[in-house]
């Protein structure tokens, strides 16, 4: 991004997520799949702890916005 702004003049307002917690899928209404930052012990009938856990990907993105994408 950095590149884009410094080379072509890019307006850069922000980084987005696909979503920040695993979500049931819209499609199917499976928890099987997991796509967000923090995991949800959840299985697909809705049973479980439902307790919630930082994924790698939970500390990737707070060092993508600490760094504010530099030097990363």
């Amino acid at each position: 991004m950095s590149k884009a702004i410094s080379e072509d003049g890019v307006e850069f307002l922000g980084y987005t997520l696909w979503t920040p917690i695993d979500a049931i899928s819209h499609g199917t209404s499976e928890m099987s799949k997991c796509y967000g930052l923090i995991y949800v012990d959840q299985d697909d009938l809705g049973q479980s702890t439902k307790k919630r856990f930082k994924k790698d990907g939970f500390y990737w993105y707070q060092k993508l916005i600490k760094l504010n994408g530099n030097n990363f």
